[in-house]
């Protein structure tokens, strides 16, 4: 109701969920395809290079857009880090991955104990997408699991990366 009394900014993520769910709703301004092909296919144009291992020695960082593909990261001496698995994929419309990055943002090498992001693509019109990211599964990082789904609900977390995202979307990025 509020949304309806007070408008909803397209230009914003809106962050909700449960003690154990982050759930991010973004609008943007792009068919399913184009959203889809910006998040997975482009990642390497919006995921800010401060949070990568690498950092300013980052060559290349992407997402194999494959069943088993690997979200991975290289720096500019060849020396690839995985930090994800992709678990499923629908072409344009969603993709579940394995978030393989421990609390205290280190490699985990076992996809088993991971959270998973799954990104729904859904079409509003013709031109307009709602990106909806859902990261769950944050228990399976063990101890300190509070912490990092607060951390990544926070304005540093999902809601900064899918800003970037967003303009990267409109050209921005």
């Amino acid at each position: 109701m509020l949304k309806w009394l007070f408008g909803k900014k397209d230009d914003t993520a809106e962050v909700g969920g449960t003690a154990e769910i982050i759930v991010i709703n973004r609008r943007v301004k792009a068919t399913p395809e184009r959203a889809f092909a910006v998040f997975v296919d482009e990642f390497r144009r919006w995921w800010p290079r401060d949070l990568t291992w690498a950092q300013d020695n980052l060559d290349t960082i992407g997402i194999e857009a494959k069943i088993d593909g690997l979200a991975y990261e290289r720096d500019k001496s060849g020396k690839t880090s995985t930090w994800g698995k992709v678990l499923s994929l629908k072409r344009p419309e969603h993709i579940v991955f394995a978030w393989q990055i421990k609390a205290d943002r280190t490699p985990e090498p076992d996809e088993r104990t991971a959270s998973r992001v799954d990104v729904r693509f859904v079409a509003v019109d013709p031109e307009t997408t709602d990106v909806v990211v859902v990261h769950r599964d944050f228990p399976r990082h063990g101890d300190g699991w509070q912490s990092y789904k607060s951390a990544m609900a926070s304005k540093k977390g999902w809601p900064r990366l899918i800003d970037a995202y967003a303009k990267a979307v409109a050209g921005e990025g």
